[in-house]
């Protein structure tokens, strides 16, 4: 019973799945379980049966527990997952030497029962093999056709930008909470590129599909989903499971009625967004009788990968880089006294990066720190590997510690702290850092990086360009709290900021 309770308060402070932990015991008792180990495996503390590792992990903040073992098994070294073994790598020149380096050998994706059920293995987030190829080949193509990090994405951006200083300016400097308008901006360029049109933020349609994003992703990485994937039969029990199965499928049926909207005005001789090209795609394979990929439910899978991807990630950084400004009022004096000095009052474009190494330096360095998918995604070896020294059977699960290259101390200064020196040679100029992974590497390096650091550059420099932010009344910079709310990525905690417009 001590296991049980333990695992329970690790698990949530909200008594997390209290009757799954009941059959687990029940489970515990009436087996024998034992791990199996190979010839040469890397280190790793020793599992009790059943709960593997979970005792020894804080499953609110899994990647800083991860971070600790680092320090005593080394860069490579074994957990269970209750009795699920994974291989973790920590720090930047073994995650550096596994995706890049061993690429091929690191390169699959890991598909849980969570994901194996909301995806089918289709898409291109939790897909392998050839399905994968083609379905990240055909995105990278067409969205690249369709402006991604390119000029058309600027415009789109920059369009945006318009409405959300709009929102910023309505609330007239009183605190509010940017969440809601950060997401509604940063979806939106998605969706033009995807859908091939923005929506109004008021469209009930939209809130709800940026609302389910969030929260699928919130969920995602919580402890239920985790115990999930552990022990699937688990499923029935855990709300928050139920949840993420309810959203799946809203979103599903969202997804097909804007496709079918799109279908029904379909033109050959002009594209509009990504999904007209998927459709004009899967019309020439039918009329070939040509076995393909391109299938309904890859483009509804698909769709929903992009537009998950491309609303939680640029967003969630954004609003880091907003609080993290109100948190060190020194750091956004000189962002202002930067922008000031080379743009003035005209429109930010991509072409003025160049021109503001220190604003850059300090978008470079909220990345750094907001740290925000610090475990990766899951990645399995696709062969048995002999890595460092150490044996790696096929299909084993390995977490590319991304926290850990984003604070490895050999690399950075100050790991622990928001510096933007990081990113600044001894004149001043932009320096570039091996060690800044924040979208991974290798062949599962982000697929929208290019749109991503265009979104967070044009944001965010526009955003410093018209407002200070501050701290609401009653709090000081002090009191802002950067602990983040773990998910499948980490976002700040429910916080509100004033945005004061400059003169």
């Amino acid at each position: 019973m001590a296991l049980v309770e333990g695992l329970l308060l690790q698990a949530t402070s909200t008594g997390l799945l209290l009757g799954a932990l009941v059959l687990l015991l029940v489970y515990y008792l009436s087996s024998s379980f034992s791990f199996k180990e190979e010839d040469n495996e890397p280190p790793g503390p020793k599992p009790l049966p059943l709960l593997g590792n979970l005792l020894q992990l804080d499953l609110k903040q899994p990647h800083e527990s991860l971070c600790e073992l680092a320090k005593t098994y080394g860069s490579v070294f074994k957990v269970y997952f209750g009795p699920k073994k994974v291989v973790v790598l920590a720090g930047y020149k073994t995650v550096k030497q596994a995706l890049v380096n061993h690429a091929e050998e690191f390169g699959e994706r890991e598909v849980s029962p969570m994901f194996k059920k909301y995806n089918e293995e289709h898409g291109i987030l939790f897909s392998n093999g050839e399905n994968w190829r083609e379905m990240r080949r055909f995105a990278l193509s067409n969205l690249r056709d369709f402006g991604m990090g390119k000029r058309g994405s600027e415009e789109k951006i920059i369009e945006e930008i318009q409405y959300l200083k709009e929102v910023f300016e309505s609330f007239g400097g009183k605190a509010f909470d940017t969440t809601q308008p950060v997401n509604n901006a940063v979806s939106n360029i998605i969706s033009s590129i995807v859908y091939g049109s923005r929506f109004e933020y008021s469209d009930p349609q939209f809130k709800e599909m940026v609302n389910r994003a969030n929260e699928n992703v919130r969920i995602g990485g919580s402890a239920s989903v985790l115990v999930y994937n552990m022990f699937p039969w688990t499923g029935r029990f855990l709300r928050s499971v139920q949840k993420l199965f309810v959203n799946n499928e809203k979103n599903r049926v969202q997804i097909r009625e804007l496709v079918k909207g799109l279908q029904e005005t379909l033109n050959t001789e002009e594209r509009r967004g990504f999904v007209d090209s998927f459709l004009l795609r899967k019309q020439i394979d039918e009329s070939n009788e040509k076995a393909s990929y391109f299938n309904e439910k890859n483009l509804i899978v698909t769709v929903g990968n992009l537009f998950v991807a491309g609303t939680d990630t640029s967003g969630t950084t954004l609003r880091w880089g907003l609080l993290l400004m109100a948190k060190n009022p020194h750091i956004q004096d000189r962002v202002h006294e930067e922008i000031d000095r080379v743009i003035g009052g005209r429109q930010v474009v991509v072409e003025d990066r160049k021109s503001l190494p220190y604003t850059d330096a300090v978008i470079h360095e909220i990345q750094r720190c907001a740290n925000i998918v610090p475990m990766s995604l899951p990645h399995v070896t696709s062969c048995d590997v002999h890595f460092n020294g150490f044996f790696i059977k096929k299909g084993t699960t390995v977490y590319p510690l991304l926290t850990s290259v984003l604070r490895d101390e050999s690399e950075w200064e100050s790991p622990r702290t928001f510096n933007p020196d990081h990113f600044l040679d001894k004149q001043g100029q932009f320096l570039k850092k091996d060690a800044f992974m924040p979208f991974s590497a290798g062949r599962r390096v982000c697929l929208g990086e290019s749109l991503a650091r265009m979104e967070l550059f044009l944001f965010f420099t526009s955003l410093l360009q018209h407002f200070r932010f501050t701290p609401p009344p009653g709090l000081t910079e002090d009191q802002l709290d950067l602990t983040p709310v773990i998910g499948i990525t980490l976002n700040p905690s429910p916080h509100k900021l004033c945005a004061v417009k400059r003169s």
